[in-house]
């Protein structure tokens, strides 16, 4: 795909990975991008930094794992560019916790990790198979490919995002519409560090399995691959090596990360 004129959405914007993506994308000369986020401050900052590129750009806030805030984000970007070429469905949050999180980390994991990105394919998928044409980035994990201990309400629901993502491609992709995954390990945000600072299981783990990535390597990545056309996005080229491995033999896979859990 060319992003050249293209109208691109980029949602969990304000910092780390999709602001990176939003940044990066701006550099390919798209006619528009929308800037969406929770903390619309954070929103409005990274679209003044695309307008000074001289992209044009707006920003959004809005909570996409409410349903409502979703399609209103998706109209708002109708209206200021047209028909909407890439939407890139980033937003995520982590708990650190595990099986016995609370019943609000378990809903709000569940409404940002796997509804954000229903409920924005709800949206601009019927457009994009009218018109044969368009790509949804959903922004999944590699935890969702290979498990992550020591995270329950995160693995569980990167998980279901990637299942989520291979649907819509087998669903949608004769129609002309492409759909990915992208997928990356450890990277340097928010999301991340403050684990890593605290030694938390999760962040150890992830930190076993490859080196940590910059958000602008993962948006670098990310372009690549949608320019490619490809389904499943690694910024860690460890990840397809690690997954084959895993699928090779998932009882040593599984049992091998217990004994080191305990």
């Amino acid at each position: 795909m060319e992003f050249r004129g293209k109208a691109v959405v980029v949602t969990g914007a304000g910092r780390g990975i999709g602001a990176a993506m939003a940044l990066r994308f701006a550099a390919e000369g798209p006619r528009g991008l929308v800037v969406a986020d929770l903390d619309g401050a954070a929103a409005a900052r990274v679209a003044a930094r695309v307008r000074a590129l001289g992209v044009d750009a707006v920003d959004v806030c809005a909570d996409v794992g409410d349903k409502e805030q979703s399609r209103g984000l998706v109209a708002v970007a109708e209206r200021e560019f047209g028909p909407l070429d890439v939407v890139c469905s980033n937003a995520g949050v982590a708990t650190g916790a595990g099986v016995h999180a609370g019943d609000q980390d378990w809903a709000r994991s569940w409404a940002v990790n796997v509804m954000a990105h229903v409920y924005l394919a709800q949206a601009v998928l019927p457009g994009m198979a009218r018109r044969h044409g368009g790509h949804l980035l959903i922004t999944a994990s590699a935890v969702g490919l290979l498990g992550l201990p020591g995270d329950a309400p995160y693995s569980v629901t990167k998980h279901a995002a990637v299942g989520l993502a291979e649907w819509l491609a087998f669903t949608y992709g004769h129609l002309g519409v492409r759909v990915s995954a992208l997928c990356p390990l450890g990277v340097r945000t928010d999301l991340l560090m403050p684990g890593v600072a605290a030694g938390h299981p999760a962040a150890r783990a992830v930190l076993d399995y490859a080196p940590l990535l910059t958000a602008e390597e993962v948006a670098e990545a990310a372009v690549e691959g949608l320019a490619d056309d490809r389904f499943l996005i690694l910024p860690h080229p460890e990840v397809g090596e690690l997954h084959a491995r895993k699928a090779a033999d998932p009882d040593a896979w599984v049992w091998r990360r217990a004994k080191r859990e305990a």
